[in-house]
């Protein structure tokens, strides 16, 4: 069975008031995403090991396989904007309070919780994520990574939020300027009530 581009879970104008404008979520979403899915079906259509298998295996499979590069790149982009999607909401910025205790207990505070979070996302040397994850020993971190890989590949935790660091995330709203787009993302967009549904 094919892979599929989900549906966004908000209008494409819904976020135009915070910061990604209607034209970066149509592009985003239905020009690069519905590529990552297009590109990847073609792999698994060519490749009987790959029929029948998840999402999550086919990344695992492929992670640091060089002749399954493009598979794994694909892949993992896919991966990475299905939550990239659920990570945002109109309604963004407020963080329940179990998170809140959570990021508190971790980092010490929030505000050094989203220190930590723009420092991964604005090092993070050209294409790539910035990443929100409960880590095997049950604490938060912040971490990144290039191109199409995540934590799930790296085996790094967890998932409760990422961010889209590639170009093609911020260039129409705020041109070359990652930190202010990152700052903007972790104040107006997060949905942290997914990252605490996640926790």
């Amino acid at each position: 069975m094919a892979f599929e581009l989900p549906a966004l879970p908000y209008s494409v104008s819904a976020l135009a008031a915070r910061g990604m404008c209607q034209e970066t979520l149509e592009l985003h979403h239905g020009k690069h995403h519905q590529a990552y899915v297009t590109a990847l079906n073609g792999f698994v259509e060519k490749d009987p090991a790959l029929q029948g298998e998840t999402l999550e295996a086919i990344i695992k499979l492929a992670h640091n396989s060089a002749p399954m590069a493009g598979v794994f790149n694909n892949a993992g982009q896919h991966w990475n904007h299905i939550i990239f999607w659920q990570a945002m909401s109109p309604g963004g910025g407020g963080i329940p309070g179990k998170l809140e205790q959570k990021l508190i207990a971790d980092f010490g505070s929030v505000q050094a919780f989203k220190d930590a979070f723009k420092a991964a996302a604005t090092t993070q040397f050209g294409s790539g994520w910035a990443w929100l994850v409960l880590t095997p020993s049950g604490k938060l971190a912040c971490t990144k990574t290039a191109n199409g890989s995540n934590p799930l590949a790296t085996g790094e935790g967890r998932v409760l939020l990422g961010c889209d660091v590639w170009e093609h995330s911020y260039y129409l709203d705020f041109r070359n300027r990652r930190p202010d787009y990152v700052t903007n993302w972790l104040d107006k967009l997060a949905n942290y009530e997914f990252a605490a549904a996640q926790l």
